[in-house]
């Protein structure tokens, strides 16, 4: 009787059960037992099986599938170095609290510093950085431990219990013969039932102090939730792209700049959702000790970059205002400051006699509708979208801010595409996109999503102009240790993936391909000139100064 055939059938059903409806699976001989599984389960319909040949785009694809379908999703390696390469995007789902669940194969612990092929110690690998550790073996049939340390762990992930979910780690360490044989029945196990932590009331907000309500990375429905209720309390609204929340009247499409204005310094309480990670005028807000500030979360940790946050709950509401007319004051002053800034910061990009990252962020952002779906990478391309105008039906974005690394967002792309029946776009730069290359190998046999990844191309790492590297005492270093310039062909990357391929020199030309939707994974080059970058970060901030 296979013990290790036994063992993953166990894990699998246990998966199924709990609601899993992806897996992601690299290959490998360890890891053979929940392969094949997994193979049966994927055959008659249980769930669906995505398999990739690189552990790193295998772990960030799981990591897309969480953050677009909100389920927990498992990434099954094999042991020794394959382990190890899930690592960034287990760093990324800790910080992004997405339920991906490590299913990792093991050698018997006899090997473990043995000098045995493919062996180390496995076990708490990750550290610190998952919600939950278990391992177990194939080794004397202990049933109903496997699906309690399976049922235990994604409740972990799921945070139903903690509200604080998070990547989770099973190591199983499979003994031979790793292939399928005759199997013993497996007793049918009772319904487990998780009820999850009740939520406190709303915590009430007084009247009174001039409020603004700040809005960080937030999924799709919790970020119409914030934008609603500021609309209800008329408060001005500073929404970040990946926050959702852009959206209403109370939204401002400008408060980067607005924040380095005279308007900041008469903030008195902010309110604040989700995780804000985009600039430094929020970050200098939210560090003020003269601020009160609020931090609304259902998890059990909280954003308190500043140390200074005053109170912490899982609702508020705000108490009605005896005073209406100076509130509509306060909020009609920052929306005709907005304003302001808005038509001064238009005039200046079209302007430019060249074509910009917020210009060809803000032409694919009007583009797209609430039907829609938008993955926006790290670096420059997120922080250009932050500057495009307020749309009256966003579409819905996702962004890998938990880390805000650009590794792993092609793979991440391509799972929330597949967790969608219509099209995704993408908004990434070159590196983000020659660091996860990988991500676009996607076998012939595996489900593939329609994508449109547009690809800012400024040949290098642009963000580092706009910051103190850039200056030009630092010019020397700048080009090599900065910059970085590759020189990558990407119709050829294209074509060896076999992905259709635009090149775009302009709006227009973007525009263009943007009226029809992709079929397949489509790549759009857009080139931009890296040499203007620093100039046009300046001019853009300088409208601050006349506010």
């Amino acid at each position: 009787m296979a013990e290790a055939t036994r063992c993953a059938r166990v894990l699998v059903e246990a998966l199924v059960t709990a609601g899993v409806r992806d897996v992601v699976l690299a290959p490998g001989s360890r890891s053979a037992p929940l392969a094949y599984e997994l193979f049966e389960a994927d055959r008659i319909g249980l769930v669906t099986l995505h398999v990739r040949v690189d552990e790193r785009s295998a772990g960030f694809l799981a990591l897309g599938l969480a953050r677009g379908s909100g389920l927990p999703v498992p990434v099954v390696t094999t042991s020794g170095t394959a382990v190890a390469n899930l690592h960034p995007a287990v760093l990324e789902a800790y910080h992004a609290h997405l339920p991906l669940v490590l299913l990792t194969a093991d050698r018997p612990r006899s090997m473990v510093h043995t000098g045995a092929n493919q062996t180390t110690d496995q076990e708490h690998l990750f550290g610190r950085h998952v919600r939950g550790f278990a391992a177990v073996t194939d080794v004397g049939g202990d049933v109903a431990g496997w699906r309690f340390e399976t049922a235990r762990l994604l409740a972990a992930a799921t945070g139903v219990r903690s509200r604080l979910p998070g990547p989770v780690q099973l190591n199983v360490a499979f003994s031979d013969p790793l292939v399928p044989t005759e199997v013993a029945t497996v007793p049918v196990a009772p319904e487990l039932r998780i009820s999850p932590s009740p939520a406190a009331d709303p915590l009430e907000l007084p009247a009174g102090p001039q409020t603004v309500m700040v809005v960080g990375d937030l999924a799709p429905a919790d970020g119409r939730t914030a934008a609603g209720l500021a609309v209800a309390a008329g408060v001005p609204l500073l929404a970040e792209p990946s926050s959702n929340a852009r959206i209403g009247p109370s939204a401002l499409s400008t408060y980067r700049l607005l924040l380095a204005s005279g308007l900041a310094e008469e903030v008195e309480r902010v309110v604040l959702f989700g995780r804000p990670t985009l600039s430094r005028p929020v970050s200098r807000l939210l560090a003020r000790a003269d601020v009160e500030l609020v931090v609304v979360t259902p998890y059990a940790d909280w954003p308190d970059p500043g140390r200074v946050v005053t109170a912490v709950a899982d609702a508020v509401r705000f108490e009605a205002d005896p005073h209406p007319a100076a509130a509509q004051e306060w909020l009609s002053a920052w929306q005709q400051a907005d304003a302001g800034a808005r038509g001064q910061l238009d005039a200046l990009l079209a302007a430019q006699p060249y074509l910009s990252g917020p210009a060809a962020a803000a032409a694919l952002w009007a583009a797209l509708g609430k039907e829609d779906a938008l993955v926006v990478g790290s670096s420059n391309p997120v922080r250009d979208l932050d500057l495009a105008p307020i749309s009256a039906d966003p579409p819905e974005v996702y962004a890998n801010r938990g880390l805000s690394g650009i590794d792993g967002l092609v793979s991440t792309a391509v799972g929330v595409g597949l967790t969608r029946d219509r099209p995704t776009h993408a908004l990434i730069g070159d590196l983000t996109l020659l660091h996860d290359v990988g991500g676009l190998l996607v076998g012939p046999h595996e489900p593939r999503p329609d994508l449109r990844l547009v690809v800012a191309n400024d040949d290098g790492g642009s963000i580092f102009a706009t910051l103190e590297h850039g200056r030009p005492e630092h010019l020397g270093a700048f080009e090599r240790v900065f910059a970085t310039p590759h020189g990558a062909d990407l119709q050829a990357l294209a074509a060896v993936h076999h992905l259709a391929y635009h090149r775009v020199l302009d709006v227009a030309g973007l525009q263009e391909v943007l009226d029809e939707p992709p079929v397949g994974i489509e790549l759009v080059e857009v080139v931009l000139d890296r040499g203007q970058r620093r100039r046009l970060n300046e001019a853009v901030n300088a409208i601050a100064a006349t506010l």
